[in-house]
């Protein structure tokens, strides 16, 4: 099963959405996110998608219309340097333990918005899997990691490498607002295969292509891990690292230009298609990005 934050104008409500062939059907919450609080989320999920078409909207030219999955998102935990490839383009070792940051909520844009970056020339991709939390998760194990993953989803990092590298801390190249592209749908984790594969493209060409069953902390362990120390909810999200061909390991480094489309796919959840803007020569001017206000159906 598939599902969506369905959003209603560029800065219209939201609405969670089962995905069907060619319809998007309403659910009786305002997000992906909301909707995973409920305990009883996947019955009335399941009961939409497979009998009640009512009020269902056309899929097809529909992708606009998408809300970043979890516009809300409490938590947002990424995880840099996973993928062999990767760390060995970075120039670094196999890590012991997870290097992880954080994001806010605010960064979160969705399928296809317009990604618009304000003081930053070195702006880099990283075409990510990331997981759904579907439950409270507090010092689990591997198992009990797994089993309360909602399921997975498709993300891009984009990360300022000049702001990243200024420090030791790499939160500052990575947390700008409404850089970080997450959709286009959830794919329910009884659906999900063992791996999946993770394609990055520039412009149409093929930048970045790796598969999850080289993950140095797949998501069950990464998931457990980041559990002994902070309480994972329903509706947070875990990041899981990019696959080697970022911009800044190539030779010369390669960074996007304005008006780049950067597309990010991972074959049987969807893809994210987002042109970037850069204010050097497209400034989107001073006001703050707002996230798109809640409807006012079942929180």
């Amino acid at each position: 099963m598939k599902l969506a934050t369905f959003r209603s104008g560029r800065r219209g409500t939201t609405a969670a959405v089962a995905v069907g062939e060619d319809t998007y059907i309403p659910l009786p919450y305002a997000s992906v996110g909301s909707m995973l609080m409920d305990n009883g989320w996947r019955e009335v999920a399941e009961d939409a998608a497979s009998g009640r078409k009512a009020g269902a909207v056309p899929l097809h030219g529909a992708q606009a219309d998408l809300a970043p999955l979890l516009p809300a998102a409490a938590k947002v935990i990424c995880c840099g340097l996973n993928y062999g490839d990767h760390i060995q383009e970075m120039g670094r070792a196999l890590p012991d333990y997870p290097t992880l940051f954080a994001k806010y909520a605010d960064t979160l844009v969705g399928a296809s918005d317009p990604i618009y970056v304000h003081g930053s020339d070195k702006v880099d991709w990283e075409a990510e899997l990331a997981v759904v939390i579907g439950s409270n998760l507090y010092r689990v194990d591997e198992d009990q990691a797994l089993a309360g993953i909602a399921g997975y989803t498709v993300a891009n990092d984009v990360s300022m490498r000049d702001w990243q590298n200024r420090t030791l801390q790499w939160f500052q190249g990575k947390a700008f607002d409404a850089t970080t592209p997450l959709g286009p749908v959830m794919l329910t984790a009884d659906e999900a295969p063992a791996d999946f594969d993770v394609y990055g493209y520039v412009n149409g060409e093929q930048v970045q292509k790796g598969n999850t069953s080289t993950l140095v902390f797949g998501p069950a362990r990464l998931v457990a891990y980041i559990s002994q120390f902070t309480m994972l909810r329903p509706g947070d999200v875990v990041l899981t690292g990019t696959p080697g061909g970022v911009g800044m390991g190539m030779n010369p480094p390669r960074f996007l230009s304005d008006g780049d489309v950067l597309t990010t796919e991972i074959p049987g959840i969807g893809r994210l298609e987002n042109r970037i803007y850069l204010s050097s020569t497209n400034d989107p001017g001073t006001t703050a990005p707002t996230l798109s206000t809640t409807s006012t159906t079942k929180e």
